[in-house]
C-alpha cells in the first residue's frame, strides 16, 4: 500500500500562485506515473497534469498549459504542482494519484487538498 498526502492548498486571489505537494510513502516512487486531478461539485474529475516516473515527460490539460508545472523529486518521493496565474475556474479539490508503470502494480489516491481562487 502507498499512502499519498497532499498539501499546499488554500485561498488565493485571481492571478496568484500556489504550490501543491504530494508526499508518497514508498521507496519505489520512481515506478509510478504521478498525476494531479481536480474535481469541483457537480463536475467530473479532470486530469490536470501527469509526469512519468523518471520525470522526463509531462502532460497538461489545455486549460492549464503555460500556467501550471508538474514536477517530482524522487529522492523525496514527492510530486509538485506549481500553479501560477490562478483563475476562478481553477477552484477545485486537487487530488494526487500514483499509477504503477509498465508491470508495476498499484493505483493510489490521496485525500485531496482544496484550492479556492477568489477575490
Amino acid at each position: 500500500q502507498v499512502q499519498l498526502v497532499e498539501s499546499g492548498g488554500g485561498l488565493v486571489q485571481p492571478g496568484g500562485s500556489l504550490r501543491l505537494s504530494c508526499a508518497a510513502s514508498t521507496l519505489t516512487f520512481s515506478r509510478y506515473t504521478m498525476s494531479w486531478y481536480r474535481q469541483a461539485p457537480g463536475k467530473e474529475r479532470e486530469l490536470v497534469a501527469d509526469i512519468t516516473g523518471a520525470g522526463d515527460r509531462a502532460n497538461y490539460v489545455d486549460s492549464v498549459k503555460g500556467r501550471f508545472t508538474i514536477s517530482r523529486d524522487n529522492a523525496k518521493s514527492t510530486v509538485y504542482l506549481q500553479m501560477n496565474n490562478l483563475k476562478d475556474e481553477d477552484t477545485d479539490v486537487y487530488s494526487c494519484n500514483a499509477r504503477g508503470e509498465l508491470r508495476w502494480p498499484g493505483n493510489y489516491w490521496g485525500q485531496g487538498t482544496q484550492v479556492t481562487v477568489s477575490s
